[in-house]
């Protein structure tokens, strides 16, 4: 059975110009950006040391194996990614899990309005919780038909396409819910509290 897809309104047919965001450029390549490491986290997402957790303001906290992941129904995205680096790459498939079906199993309390990422090395990554479950918002595992690569965020990244691609949070392994917003990594050393790719929020709050 063929998957549900999604086209991202940021993805629907119009030309190229209209879809690239303000000083940006296009690329057919995904370039590989990370920070603080010198090679990306070698991930085994098939080990019981492995799991996602959400936790915080919610009701039914979780903590499923990438197992329970793969088992979850899935959608495939189409969708534009926007980079603060200045370079943009349309119409890309990612497939995963709703990041909204996930979170309905966790019950969110009332009083949760942002998400803090949590990912390997201790990196994290904060977004509005409304903007993280958007149609468009995948757990995401695989890109262009075949499974993320370690640079690009293997085993599971927090696919967030209206907002700068920093805040896909590549290596996730815990979601957060809070009641106030705190700055993510990115966000401590200068880069954007929301990031939208539109309004060319790349520094400052």
């Amino acid at each position: 059975m063929d998957r549900p897809t999604i086209i991202s309104t940021d993805s629907v047919r119009r030309s190229n110009v209209a879809r690239t965001p303000p000083g940006q450029t296009l690329t057919t390549k995904w370039p590989v950006l990370h920070y603080g490491q010198p090679k990306v986290p070698e991930v085994d997402p098939h080990s019981p040391d492995w799991s996602l957790k959400i936790f915080g303001l919610c009701d039914n906290p979780l903590t499923l194996s990438y197992a329970d992941i793969l088992a979850m129904p899935a959608v495939d995205v189409v969708c534009d990614m926007h980079c603060v680096t200045h370079w943009s790459r349309l119409d890309n498939r990612f497939t995963g899990v709703p990041i909204r079906d996930i979170l309905e199993l966790a019950k969110p309390q009332a009083g949760a309005k942002f998400v803090m990422c949590h990912a390997e090395w201790g990196f994290t990554v904060n977004v509005p919780l409304h903007e993280f479950v958007r149609d468009d918002c995948l757990l995401a595992y695989a890109w262009d038909g075949k499974p993320l690569t370690p640079e690009h965020g293997y085993p599971l990244r927090g696919l967030v396409p209206k907002l700068y691609l920093w805040k896909s949070c590549k290596w996730l392994r815990a979601i957060e819910l809070r009641a106030t917003d705190a700055p993510g990594f990115w966000e401590q050393n200068g880069y954007h509290m929301h990031g939208d790719p539109w309004a060319e929020e790349r520094f400052g709050w």
